[in-house]
């Protein structure tokens, strides 16, 4: 009777470790996800501030119309490209930036979801038809760059690829 006491007696003792065990963890991780929050969210398009266009005159009206208009430089080494992701290309194609100039895309879509991401750097964004998706991006390295949508679009959606050309 004496070492079936000690024994629950252990037996407590361990569980009790792992109930300890586990509370602290699930305290560390709540700290972890509000500091996270704390600090990176500078990124985030507060609401109300997202960027829509009327996807039916995206073709006509306003940036994406004119494709040869599409890359404006918009401070000393600073330029803006205008891409529109559309079944099953982009606009315009290819796009030729400078080496080193920070670019801002702002891609969207007049049709359906598409993706906008470049090989070999951390460009990645999905394109939504009245919406505009902004990212911010410097090319280090002169060269070509390919665009591959990755967002099923439709049965040419294997076909859907664009080119960056980086010139020094």
């Amino acid at each position: 009777m004496v070492d079936e006491h000690k024994a629950h007696k252990a037996i407590l003792a361990y569980e009790k470790g792992w109930l300890t065990f586990a509370i602290v963890m699930l305290v560390v991780f709540i700290a972890l996800i509000a500091y996270t929050l704390a600090t990176h969210t500078a990124g985030v398009i507060p609401a109300g501030q997202l960027e829509r266009i009327d996807p039916t005159k995206v073709r006509t009206e306003g940036p994406w119309a004119d494709p040869t208009q599409a890359v404006v430089q918009t401070g000393p080494n600073q330029y803006t490209v205008y891409v529109l992701a559309f079944a099953f290309g982009y606009q315009p194609n290819p796009i030729e930036v400078p080496q080193g100039a920070e670019i801002v895309f702002k891609i969207t879509s007049p049709d359906v979801i598409h993706g906008f991401h470049v090989e070999g750097t951390n460009i990645n964004v999905e394109v939504l038809p009245g919406e505009v998706s902004t990212v911010r991006y410097t090319f280090k390295r002169p060269g070509e760059y390919r665009i591959i949508c990755n967002q099923y679009c439709g049965l040419g959606h294997q076909n859907m690829f664009g080119k960056i050309v980086v010139r020094e």
